[in-house]
C-alpha cells in the first residue's frame, strides 16, 4: 500500500511538472521568438549580419518575397534569419537571462517586397552531418510569425541526390541556393512565396 500511495504521488509530481513545463513552452514560442528582438520600426530592406567584414566567403542574399498568389509583391513582411559560422557551429552570447545566435539578421520588405541580407556562408557540422543552412523565420503584418524550410547550398556536398529527389517531390527545390560571384562576392537570390491561411491553420 505504502508503495502505491508512493508511486501515486510520484506521477502527480510528474504531471504536474510536465504541465508547467508546457506552459513555459508555449509562453516562450508565443512571446520569445528571436523576430522580436528588434524593434520593428528600425528595420529596413537591407540587413547586415554581424562579422561579415571579417568573413571570407561573404554572401549576398536577396529577392522577392510573394503573397500566397505567388505573384504580387508582399510589402512589410519581416524576415528574420539565424546560422552557424564557417565552421559550422552556433555562436550564442548572452545578454542578462537572454540566450542568443550571434550571427542573426532582420529585414522588412519594401513596397515591391524586395529584401536584401549580407551575410556569409555557413559551415556544416561534419561531426552530426549537418548540411550547410541558414535558417528562417517570417512574419506578415498582423499575423503569427511561422518557421520555412532553411535554406540550403548547391555545392554543398551533403546535399546529395536522394536529397535532391525527395525536395524536388515536395516542391521545394527553391531552398537551394545556387551561388555566382559579382564584383568579388558571392551572391544568391531566394524567392519567398507567404503560405496562405488555410495551410498554416493545417501546419
Amino acid at each position: 500500500m505504502k508503495n502505491l500511495i508512493t508511486l501515486f504521488c510520484i506521477v502527480c509530481f510528474s504531471n504536474a511538472f510536465n504541465s508547467v513545463v508546457a506552459q513555459e513552452s508555449n509562453s516562450i514560442l508565443d512571446f520569445n521568438s528571436p523576430i522580436y528582438d528588434r524593434a520593428e520600426d528600425q528595420l529596413r530592406n537591407t540587413d547586415t549580419i554581424p562579422d561579415f567584414r571579417s568573413k571570407t566567403n561573404k554572401l549576398k542574399l536577396t529577392g522577392i518575397i510573394y503573397q500566397s498568389d505567388g505573384v504580387t509583391p508582399a510589402k512589410d513582411v519581416i524576415l528574420f534569419i539565424e546560422q552557424p559560422d564557417e565552421d559550422g557551429d552556433f555562436d550564442l552570447r548572452n545578454t542578462g537571462d537572454e540566450r542568443y545566435v550571434f550571427h542573426r539578421s532582420w529585414i522588412k520588405t519594401d513596397a515591391d517586397g524586395r529584401y536584401t541580407l549580407y551575410t556569409f556562408v555557413p559551415g556544416g557540422d561534419r561531426r552530426y552531418n549537418q548540411m550547410q543552412q541558414i535558417f528562417p523565420l517570417v512574419k506578415e503584418p498582423s499575423k503569427q510569425e511561422y518557421v520555412l524550410e532553411s535554406f540550403l547550398f548547391d555545392e554543398d556536398p551533403l546535399l546529395t541526390k536522394t536529397c535532391r529527389k525527395r525536395m524536388a517531390k515536395k516542391g521545394d527545390t527553391s531552398r537551394i541556393l545556387k551561388l555566382k560571384t559579382e564584383d568579388g562576392i558571392l551572391v544568391a537570390e531566394r524567392n519567398i512565396t507567404l503560405k496562405d491561411n488555410e495551410t498554416l491553420a493545417k501546419s
